[in-house]
């Protein structure tokens, strides 16, 4: 089985840019969303997704926090963007940049679309309490705040967040 390990930070400022070794386009879409989920119909999620010349279908459980249950298989290019035009309802697109720190890889989602203005870096680790840098530039961790996990972007789009979902504050209980 695989386990996803991922802390996702909201950042302070873009002092990130200067050390971006690479960047890519992603397009991805999801086959069992948001809404199957909150209406417990599914116990995962499942995503298309088409960054660069590479493409790949993951499901991914549906549990808050930073350890997850994911598994990911690739898939011909011409085959997702056929399922994402056919079978997804929206999308949700981004430049993910790779910056390097002490060992470590942030990967930097700049969301697009009605998702623009939207900026976090997640990091994959390897066990859930593994030390890791936090450079000045990392700010409040969301790791815990499903709002800003990708499949939730597609029916509640950062251009309609209230200022207080904008300032990363909690959800009211």
């Amino acid at each position: 089985m695989g386990i996803e390990i991922e802390r996702k930070f909201l950042l302070q400022d873009d002092a990130w840019r200067a050390e971006v070794r690479s960047s890519t386009r992603m397009i991805q879409g999801y086959l069992v969303h948001a809404a199957a989920l909150a209406q417990g119909l599914a116990r995962c999620s499942v995503r298309v997704r088409v960054a660069g010349d590479r493409a790949w279908l993951n499901a991914k459980a549906a549990m808050p926090g930073i350890e997850r249950s994911e598994f990911e298989v690739p898939l011909p290019v011409a085959d997702a963007e056929s399922m994402l035009r056919q079978f997804c309802d929206g999308r949700v697109e981004k430049l993910r940049h790779l910056v390097d720190v002490d060992g470590h890889t942030f990967e930097i989602d700049e969301f697009m679309g009605d998702n623009q203005g939207l900026v976090v870096a997640e990091l994959e680790l390897s066990a859930a309490d593994a030390p890791f840098p936090q450079p000045d530039w990392l700010g409040r961790e969301v790791s815990d705040m499903p709002r800003y996990y990708n499949v939730q972007l597609i029916d509640h789009p950062f251009r309609d967040w209230s200022a207080a979902e904008r300032a990363g504050e909690p959800a009211p209980c």
